[in-house]
């Protein structure tokens, strides 16, 4: 198939978002698929304000109907609500083109954390931006049920993955984070407020905590709490060397929807804490980890869980079946005829 996918979060930005497209990318292009990425690296853009990181691009309806028409995608998906994947849908609804969406975050509950505006408002956007699509991909079983309550139904399961060949319990742990004084408490993500470091670093459980990751925050919490290890962004082996070094992942968040880390640590034999929210209730299992509003309980709790069953369960998530499911939930276009009128318009 040849797949069309436009997204407004794409590299450098360095987030679940952007690994799981281009991970999924690279498992359909393996399958023998032909992807285009729309995304606003093709596009004059300005940063976003209060995130700078993420760039806000000018994109037109047109210029981007046209990178779909040139292609003649079989399938097109929007993976994200901003202007790119705006321009993508107003041109999809003018063609009577199907299309998919997905929720990945939060958005609601980001924007609310970042600027303090009633997360009801930002929900009206979503149903409108969602309701005319196909099908709407959700991580999780929890974020269905979500996106039901505010009126979106038509929802489909996409799971998510593990990069198997780097991220294992065979990795040799990194030596650096294993020479400190333990147990070893790793966070890995963005350092956002949204993302709710604070409440992590703010535990009491001894030890060492360990940052890894960058984000607008680190400079005010590395101020705040000077005893916390902040090592910056790390890739690929030197991130699984990081997993394997912790005793136990800590995932603070109560507004992501999947959380691609808490399963990365796994398959590394790391047990996860965290609170019994969305993300960690559909991800995590008593084998494996802990969840409590007490971080201090859930960290205690998941220090005592067999590494050999963090890796085994871990192990059980693969983005070969991620991008079948991806795959199951398009729907096909009649390129014989709708992109002949698209190419003629």
């Amino acid at each position: 198939m040849r797949i069309a996918i436009v997204t407004d979060a794409w590299s450098p930005q360095v987030n679940g978002v952007v690994r799981t497209l281009q991970a999924v990318r690279a498992e359909l292009e393996r399958q023998g698929h032909q992807v285009l990425i729309v995304s606003p690296d093709l596009f004059y853009s300005v940063p976003c304000p209060t995130y700078p990181e993420i760039r806000l691009a000018f994109a037109s309806t047109g210029a981007v109907g046209k990178m779909l028409s040139d292609f003649a995608p079989q399938a097109i998906h929007l993976a994200t609500e901003g202007p790119v994947c705006l321009a993508a849908r107003r041109w999809c609804l003018g063609h009577e083109f199907p299309f998919t969406t997905a929720y990945h975050t939060q958005f609601p509950d980001y924007v609310s954390a970042r600027t303090g505006v009633n997360p009801d408002w930002v929900w009206r956007y979503i149903r409108w931006f969602h309701a005319p699509a196909q099908s709407i991909l959700a991580s999780t079983p929890s974020i269905a049920a979500t996106l039901a309550a505010h009126g979106l139904v038509n929802v489909r399961h996409w799971g998510r993955g593990v990069d198997l060949a780097t991220f294992s319990s065979h990795i040799a742990p990194d030596p650096v984070i294993g020479a400190l004084p333990g147990p070893i408490q790793l966070y890995v993500g963005r350092v956002a407020v949204e993302k709710n470091i604070e409440a992590f670093l703010a535990t009491s459980h001894p030890g060492t905590k360990v940052v890894v990751g960058d984000g607008p925050a680190r400079a005010a919490l590395t101020a705040k709490f000077p005893a916390v290890k902040f090592l910056g962004p790390r890739f690929g082996a030197d991130l699984a060397a990081a997993y394997a070094a912790a005793d136990v992942f800590v995932f603070p968040s109560r507004t992501d929807t999947f959380g691609l880390v808490m399963i990365e640590a796994l398959a590394c034999g790391v047990p996860v804490a965290a609170y019994p929210v969305t993300g960690p209730v559909d991800v995590l299992n008593d084998q494996v980890g802990a969840m409590a509003e007490d971080l201090d309980l859930a960290i205690l709790i998941a220090l005592k869980k067999d590494r050999s069953a963090c890796a085994a369960y871990g192990r059980g998530f693969t983005w070969e079946a991620s991008a079948r499911q991806f795959l199951s939930a398009l729907v096909p276009l009649d390129i014989s005829v709708r992109h002949d009128e698209a190419m003629a318009a």
